[in-house]
């Protein structure tokens, strides 16, 4: 809808996960856990875990895995957490097509898996499964979790496994039942929610990559606003970008040949905007 008016080629703040919009975010960003991560798989680190509050990015480093992973990496993506201890083995074996059914025996079942993976690992490849909103899984589940890292050679695992989740699942694994995996992580990243300055970064960032040819689109206080609003939540910083974008685009005076004294390009999304975006999601 306001692409023509803005210039830009695509949108720039759709909620929808797109590795192409990554952002980095500095030497302590996204992209230094993406890159640990990248590590930790490839050098079999076992169990790791990605804890970050709702629409702080987990989702788009999935998307990012999968991209930088490389092809000796097979993908397990497990995107419903409320599965029994029984039914997140049989998960696994469905996603890797094993020949197996809901009415093979689960005994029959960790065999194929196990025979899989070797065969894998004989290979040069390995299995990573990612299981997303794991802060909602059963704890019968999650150490059923730990027992499925025990698959392993003399040397190396057979399988690793991400855990992404909300900062209930650290809560969740402090239960004495389960320490026995929470001792199996070999490392924890909490995203962080992105600071004033990084949200000023993201969204020049994310209008550059849609083609936006101008300086500075939203205002510094226009910034501000949308900062303090979205709590640092790149979910959030979206929706409300967004909105202000179709705030801007609405109102008359929001010209692109605005100037100053100086002729500078004036920025098109003010506080006002911000405001209404604001408004419009509660």
């Amino acid at each position: 809808m306001y692409l023509d008016h803005f210039s830009l080629k695509r949108h720039p703040f759709r909620i929808t996960p797109d590795p192409s919009l990554f952002f980095h975010g500095g030497s302590h960003g996204r992209g230094v856990v993406l890159d640990a991560l990248v590590y930790g798989i490839t050098t079999g680190e076992g169990i790791l875990k990605v804890v970050g509050e709702v629409g702080s990015g987990k989702t788009m480093l999935c998307r990012m895995l999968e991209e930088r992973l490389p092809p000796t990496v097979e993908i397990v993506y497990l995107a419903n957490p409320n599965l029994s201890a029984r039914d997140i083995v049989y998960a696994i074996a469905f996603e890797l097509k094993l020949p197996v059914d809901s009415n093979t025996d689960r005994l029959v079942v960790m065999q194929k898996l196990q025979e899989y993976l070797l065969t894998r690992h004989a290979a040069g490849a390995n299995v990573v499964v990612f299981i997303e909103e794991a802060q909602s899984m059963p704890l019968e589940t999650l150490e059923e979790v730990r027992l499925l890292s025990n698959l392993e050679t003399h040397r190396h695992k057979l399988m690793q496994i991400v855990l992404f989740g909300q900062p209930e699942l650290d809560r969740k694994l402090e239960n004495k039942s389960i320490r026995q995996l929470r001792e199996r992580i070999t490392h924890s990243f909490y995203l962080q929610p992105l600071s004033e300055h990084e949200i000023r970064e993201y969204l020049h960032f994310r209008l550059q990559a849609a083609g936006c040819p101008w300086p500075q689109l939203f205002s510094p206080k226009a910034e501000i606003m949308l900062a303090k609003a979205s709590a640092g939540l790149s979910r959030r910083i979206n929706i409300l970008a967004d909105k202000a974008l179709l705030a801007a685009y609405a109102d008359p005076s929001s010209r692109p040949d605005r100037r100053n004294s100086a002729g500078e390009i004036l920025p098109m999304v003010l506080p006002k905007h911000v405001k209404i975006a604001i408004k419009d999601s509660g």
